[in-house]
């Protein structure tokens, strides 16, 4: 078990400072900044536009920035191709989940072990997926594009889970989901975290998402306008009714 100063250390897990990004002519990421410090959920809260999305894939290789900076573990992310970013130890779960829809349940999960190095962990890590997924675990043998939206979901975020990652980065996992599934989502998140994997998480429902989070940033615009500890923007009435919906 980690010491306590270590999993809330000053030293950011990850650390992104001054983040220009543009597609084309289009500016979407203007000077970000933020922190992710080891065993905390933040929460990236915004408006659909704001660089949420685009945050994330810039942080996973999946898009160039222009300029600044994204550090994970203290080593400058510039350059490196997504699958090396993944071999890091950054798992991302995109918005739309990205499965194979043709391949099974457990050829999906088997797709995201490719970079491992310690296959003789695999068996429990398997084990441990389905544990947390009960109903992957009965229908592994599924072709995947036959589960529903939930499983889907779930699925995407147990394959993300199997590259055993030190950051796993979520984009709207509750889009779609009927609400009973979303608050299921939620209370795996929160297992998720508290067996050690730290959190950055896009989400439509803020209020949701900022109450599960230690800390959260506001995006308009591409730029951040607000940052704090969630508490704290949940009980900002000027937030509440810009993002949250009011009350």
């Amino acid at each position: 078990m980690q010491p306590q100063a270590e999993a809330h250390g000053e030293r950011p897990l990850l650390l992104v400072e001054d983040l220009h990004v543009a597609y084309g002519a289009i500016r979407a990421l203007h000077g970000v900044s933020l922190e992710v410090r080891e065993g905390e959920i933040v929460s990236l809260v915004g408006a659909n536009g704001a660089g949420k999305s685009t945050l994330l894939r810039a942080i996973s290789g999946m898009i160039p920035w222009e300029s600044g900076r994204i550090c994970f573990r203290s080593k400058d992310l510039a350059g490196h191709p997504a699958h090396r970013i993944v071999e890091m130890g950054i798992a991302h779960v995109p918005e739309g989940r990205g499965i194979f829809a043709n391949l099974t349940v457990l050829e999906n999960l088997k797709l995201a072990t490719w970079s491992r190095k310690d296959r003789g962990n695999l068996p429990r890590d398997y084990q441990s997926v389905f544990d947390l997924f009960p109903r992957l675990a009965e229908r592994k043998g599924q072709a995947s594009g036959t589960l529903s939206g939930g499983e889907q979901q779930m699925l995407a975020v147990a394959r993300a889970l199997m590259t055993r990652g030190r950051l796993l980065l979520l984009d709207e996992p509750s889009m779609g989901l009927a609400p009973v599934l979303v608050k299921e989502i939620f209370r795996i998140l929160k297992e998720i975290s508290h067996s050690g994997t730290t959190i950055l998480l896009v989400e439509q429902n803020a209020r949701q998402a900022l109450k599960l989070a230690d800390r959260g940033y506001l995006l308009e615009t591409g730029r951040v306008v607000r940052s704090g500890p969630s508490a704290e923007l949940l009980a900002d009435p000027a937030v509440s009714a810009a993002y949250l919906g009011g009350g």
